[in-house]
């Protein structure tokens, strides 16, 4: 997926003035690209739309204007978009009791073996989660995988083979198919190149 550049990013006070649309826009966009996963898990399927606005709206609460600083902010967030034939999707732990937090994190420890997207009539593929946001005694909230269809999997996905989410931990277990809505927005990623770009459009201009 093409990297987001300068050029696509809106001057401070241009985003300030649209900011409230582009977050309606953003949420909309993001409803097709979010799976409830149980009750204590979701995935949100990462592209150049989800992307360009973390990156918009870190800018904006830092009120950052340097180019090379964000030429930085770019480097860093570009690093989590899906190459080819991959989904790349942040994985929240959301637990509404801020007492519980600690200690439900700590039962979830080892959660980056148990994770996996299951293709109807394909592979079964395995999460791949990002080093350093785990130890053996703490979870961060926020997770980073990868799901790596290769040729096989990229090529069912596109064709529109449904597929699911499966968390085989031992506590917590459970299977989702991945809504309908979410299945065509993926298909579009790995069938459509221009698909990605069309979506950043409408979160940013509307159009």
């Amino acid at each position: 997926m093409k990297p987001i550049g300068l050029e696509d990013i809106l001057g401070r006070e241009r985003y300030g003035s649209e900011r409230d649309a582009i977050r309606r826009r953003s949420i909309e966009h993001k409803r097709q690209r979010r799976v409830a996963v149980g009750d204590r898990l979701s995935i949100l399927f990462e592209d150049r739309a989800t992307v360009w606005y973390q990156v918009q709206e870190m800018l904006w609460v830092e009120s950052t204007t340097d180019l090379d600083a964000i030429r930085a902010e770019l480097a860093v967030y570009n690093a989590m978009l899906p190459l080819r034939d991959e989904f790349s999707t942040t994985l929240l732990v959301e637990i509404p009791d801020q007492e519980r937090i600690r200690d439900e994190l700590s039962r979830l420890i080892g959660i980056d073996e148990h994770v996996s997207l299951e293709i109807a009539g394909g592979p079964r593929v395995r999460g791949r989660f990002e080093d350093g946001r785990q130890t053996a005694d703490r979870l961060s909230a926020v997770q980073y995988v990868r799901f790596p269809l290769g040729p096989e999997g990229q090529r069912s996905i596109a064709r529109g083979a449904p597929f699911a989410l499966a968390v085989s931990h031992p506590n917590y277990q459970v299977r989702v198919d991945v809504p309908e809505a979410v299945r065509a927005s993926l298909a579009a990623d790995l069938d459509d190149p221009a698909a990605p770009d069309a979506a950043l459009r409408r979160v940013r201009d509307g159009s």
